[in-house]
Parts: C-alpha cells; structure tokens; sequence
C-alpha cells in the first residue's frame, strides 16, 4: 500500500519542477531578460491594478519592504515607473508604470503568449489542451 503524504508531496515536486521549467522556458525568449521575475511582478501589478506604495506591494505580495523598495529603485532608474508625491500625504511616494513600462510588458505578453500558443498546438491534441484547460481552474484555487 502506497503512503497517501508521499504521493502528495511526489505530486508537489513535479508541479513545482515542471512550473519552473515552463517558467525558465518562457524566461529564455523573453524579449527583455535583464528584469528579474520580482521587476516583472512589479510592473504587472502597477499595469494591473494601477498605482500604489511600495509598502502597499511588498504587503500584496508577502514580501519584505526593503526588497520592494530595491526592485522598485531599478524599475525607476530604468524608467519602467515613476515615482510621485501622494497629494494627501507629501511623505510617501506613489508608484507609476510609465508608457515605457506598458510597452515592455506588451512586448514581453505578445512573445510569451505566442510562444506558449505556439508550444500548445505542436505538443498538445486538442483533448489535452482541452485538459489542460480544465487543470487551470484547479491551479488557480491553489493561488487563492
């Protein structure tokens, strides 16, 4: 008889390497590989959910202030984002992607999804994309 918690935690290693493969593969055609995954949060978030702190980031994500606070001073020196006084409150910075930030995602979404796409349809029938389809729904309750 197998032991049902090392099957789980079998099943937890290979979606763990597989996802950091598909990741690391996905990396690699990126247009821009000089940002790190932490940078790209970033700007997906501001692109996603519009502007905040940096303490409202690193509360969002789990993450340390200081860490935020590093990935966010590159972002900025880089002009990825800006960075403005909050008019209610002078003392704290108000995070902003800017136009060349958007143009960096768009670029890194559009060759990422074209090459995932492209990947799906030489690799996958259309019964396991349509698996595939359905595992997402599960993948995205473990995210919640």
């Amino acid at each position: 008889m197998t032991d049902p918690t090392s099957e789980i935690e079998a099943l937890a290693e290979d979606l763990q390497a597989v996802v950091g493969a598909l990741v690391r593969r996905m990396r690699a055609a990126s247009p821009d590989r000089e940002l790190s995954l932490s940078q790209v949060s970033v700007l997906k978030r501001l692109d996603r959910e519009g502007p905040t702190t940096v303490a409202e980031l690193a509360r969002a994500d789990k993450i340390r202030h200081q860490s935020v606070a590093a990935t966010v001073a590159v972002l900025a020196e880089r002009e990825l984002l800006c960075r403005t006084a909050d008019p209610a409150d002078q003392r704290r910075k108000v995070l902003e992607i800017t136009p060349a930030g958007r143009a960096l995602l768009d670029e890194r979404r559009e060759a990422g999804s074209g090459r995932l796409a492209t990947l799906l349809a030489e690799h996958l029938t259309d019964a396991e994309q349509r698996q595939l389809t359905e595992s997402l729904g599960l993948l995205h309750r473990l995210l919640e």
